[in-house]
């Protein structure tokens, strides 16, 4: 049963220790009852007493059905669960004199990782006598934030950590969805075999 981690987490009927209860609901008039009394209103109402703040003094309880009670529960964690949007830092790296062909390949990652909704965290590592080219890592950063403009935008401008230089990118809302690649017919045509093969 689904509402089975939510069991035994509150008390019920005989279960409630306290000698009065400060019984809340909308059948029921909100005030103190003494704990026989409040059992005997659950009865009447074909409900349970369930005890919802126990540190109250005296303890706060309801009159319902404790099988509703935890359905309400279990969707208003649903719920919350569902607003808690999780976010992934996906990291990328580059040395301070990476080639085209690396940075181009490092970029069509980050445009992934952006069009998944996922933040990217690019670094320049700067290894021994490297952090002389302290300048060419940033400016590297900065490409690399502008030619993602379309995709970011940028939480943190290049600072340096240590050995460290980073830049911090957020998807943008609205930002392109990723598209399946689909051949066109031309394209097709041109990955055909030639005439004069199939002749032979």
């Amino acid at each position: 049963m689904k509402n089975d981690s939510l069991k035994g987490q509150h008390r019920i009927n005989e279960q409630i220790r306290a000698k009065e209860v400060r019984i809340v609901g909308d059948e029921v008039e909100a005030k103190v009852y003494p704990i026989a009394q409040a059992l005997r209103l659950a009865e009447e109402h074909e409900a349970d007493l369930v005890e919802i703040s126990p540190n109250a003094e005296p303890p706060v309880c309801r009159i319902i059905d404790y099988s509703k009670f935890l359905y309400q529960l279990k969707k208003r964690q649903k719920e919350q669960k569902a607003k808690q949007v999780k976010v992934n830092v996906k990291e990328i790296r580059f040395g301070p004199q990476t080639d085209d062909h690396d940075y181009n390949f490092k970029l069509k990652h980050a445009k992934g990782f952006l069009e998944d909704g996922d933040k990217v965290k690019a670094y320049v590592f700067f290894k021994g006598r490297s952090i002389l080219f302290k300048e060419q890592g940033e400016v590297l950063l900065l490409r690399f934030a502008n030619d993602l403009e379309d995709y970011a935008k940028v939480d943190q401008m290049p600072i340096l950590e240590g050995k460290r230089m980073t830049i911090q990118l957020s998807p943008k809302k609205g930002a392109a969805p990723k598209k399946p690649v689909t051949l066109k017919p031309a394209e097709n045509a041109s990955k055909a075999v030639p005439a004069e093969k199939e002749e032979e």
